[in-house]
C-alpha cells in the first residue's frame, strides 16, 4: 500500500514537472514567435520601402545613409533624450573625450526637453568658446547658419568639431538676443582639475568634468594642498555636467568612511545595486561643495555622497537633476554603438535626483552679470564668499 502511494505521488510530481516544462516551452515559443513576427514585420516594411525608393526615386541613393537614418530613427523612437544610436564618428568622438582631447570649440552641451533647445552647460577654460565669450546658459541656435533643435544635439556637436585651424560660426541666443560667434577650432586639451589655497588655509579644488583620470588628478591636487597646511576644503562643481560615474565614486572614496554607501542604482527590473566606499578616506576636514543649476549627473552623485556621509555643506543653487545613467555598447561591427539609459540613481539616503536635483544648504545666487561664466572674479563670487565664511 505504501509502495502504491509512493508511485502515485511520484506520478503526480512527474505530471506537474512535465506540465510545467511543456508550459515553459509553449510560453518560450509564443514569446519567440511574437518577437519573430514583429522582426519579420519590421524587415518586410524596410525591404518594401527600400525596393520602392530604388525603383522610383530620381536622385542618387547612398545606401549607408539610408541604413544610418533607419537606425537613428528606430532608437530615437524610444522617446528618451539620452538614448541614441551612435555612428562611427560619434564613437570616435567619445573615445577622444575620454582620452582627454579633441578638436573643436570647447563647450559642454545638453538638450532642454521642455523647449527642444541645445543649451551650453559648461565652457572649458581657455578654450576657443571662452575666448569669444560663450557662457553657460547660452542657447546654441545655429552652426554655420544651419538651425539645430534639441533633438539634433549630436549633429550640432559634430558640426562644431572639425579640422584644427578652421573656422566655424556658432549663433547663440542670450537674453532673447542672437549673438554670432566666429570661432577658430583648436585641439582641446582637457584639464579637469585645478586648485589653489585661499585665505584662512582653505583649500580649493575645481572639477570641470568627470573624464579621463580626474580622480587621480583630484587626489594629487589634494595631497599638494594638504602638504601646504590647509585646514578645510572647498570642492567647486559648478558648471560640471558630469561624466564617468566611476571617477565620481573614486573621489567619494577619498572622503567618506570605508563601507559607507555612496550610490544606489536601480535597473528596469527594479534590481538594486548599492555602491560602498572601498577604502579608508584620506580627507578628514570640513568641506563645502559649490553647485549651480548646471551641476549634473556624476557631479550630483559626488555631492550626494559627501553631503549625506560627512555632513558637508552645499552652497549655491539647486542642481540640474539628471539622475539617470547611460551605458555605451559597441555593436558587432566594433565601429558603431548604442547609448541607452540603463539605471536611475539615488543618494545614499535614497533621495531622488532625476528632474529634482539637490537643494543646497545655503541658497546663494551669483550677481546677474556673472551667471554662467566659467571664471568669476573672487570679489564678485558670492557663492565662494559664502563658502569661505562657513569654513572660517
Amino acid at each position: 500500500m505504501n509502495e502504491k502511494r509512493k508511485n502515485n505521488i511520484y506520478k503526480s510530481l512527474m505530471l506537474i514537472i512535465i506540465t510545467a516544462l511543456i508550459t515553459s516551452i509553449l510560453t518560450t515559443i509564443a514569446v519567440y514567435s511574437s518577437v519573430s513576427e514583429k522582426n519579420t514585420e519590421l524587415d518586410n516594411k524596410i525591404a518594401e520601402i527600400n525596393k520602392k525608393i530604388k525603383a522610383t526615386y530620381i536622385g542618387d541613393i547612398d545606401e549607408s545613409k539610408l541604413i544610418e537614418g533607419a537606425l537613428e530613427g528606430y532608437v530615437a523612437a524610444v522617446g528618451d533624450e539620452y538614448t541614441e544610436y551612435l555612428t562611427e564618428s560619434e564613437i570616435n568622438d567619445l573615445k577622444e573625450e575620454v582620452d582627454g582631447s579633441y578638436v573643436g570649440i570647447g563647450v559642454y552641451i545638453t538638450q532642454l526637453i521642455q523647449t527642444n533647445e541645445i543649451m551650453v552647460i559648461g565652457v572649458i577654460k581657455d578654450s576657443p568658446a571662452e575666448k569669444v565669450g560663450i557662457i553657460a546658459g547660452d542657447i546654441i541656435k545655429k552652426v554655420n547658419d544651419v538651425e539645430y533643435v534639441g533633438e539634433q544635439l549630436t549633429a550640432a556637436s559634430n558640426k562644431m568639431r572639425g579640422p584644427e585651424g578652421e573656422n566655424v560660426k556658432v549663433t547663440v541666443v542670450r537674453d532673447e538676443k542672437e549673438i554670432e560667434c566666429n570661432i577658430t577650432r583648436e585641439k582641446i586639451k582637457f584639464n579637469y582639475v585645478s586648485s589653489e589655497i585661499l585665505e584662512n588655509n582653505i583649500g580649493y579644488i575645481k572639477l570641470s568634468s568627470f573624464e579621463g583620470n580626474c580622480a587621480k588628478d583630484f587626489e594629487k591636487h589634494y595631497n599638494d594642498l594638504q602638504s601646504k597646511g590647509i585646514k578645510s576644503l572647498i570642492i567647486d562643481l559648478r558648471n560640471n555636467g558630469g561624466g564617468l560615474v566611476d571617477q565620481s565614486l573614486e573621489i567619494a572614496d577619498l572622503i567618506v568612511p570605508k563601507g559607507a554607501t555612496t550610490l544606489i542604482t536601480t535597473d528596469k527590473n527594479h534590481n538594486e545595486e548599492v555602491s560602498k566606499a572601498k577604502k579608508d578616506p584620506i580627507i578628514n576636514m570640513p568641506i563645502v561643495i559649490l553647485v549651480n543649476e548646471y551641476t549634473a549627473s556624476a557631479s550630483e552623485i559626488l555631492t550626494g555622497a559627501i553631503k549625506e556621509n560627512v555632513n558637508a555643506k552645499v552652497v549655491g543653487t539647486t542642481t540640474y537633476g539628471k539622475g539617470i545613467i547611460q551605458g555605451i555598447y559597441l555593436l558587432k561591427d566594433k565601429k558603431t554603438g548604442l547609448k541607452v539609459t540603463i539605471q536611475e540613481y539615488f543618494t545614499p539616503n535614497r533621495n531622488k535626483i532625476h528632474k529634482t536635483g539637490i537643494t543646497p544648504d545655503y541658497e546663494v545666487e551669483l550677481p546677474e552679470e556673472w551667471k554662467g561664466k566659467n571664471t568669476i572674479d573672487k570679489e564678485f563670487d558670492t557663492q565662494l564668499i559664502k563658502a569661505i565664511e562657513i569654513l572660517k
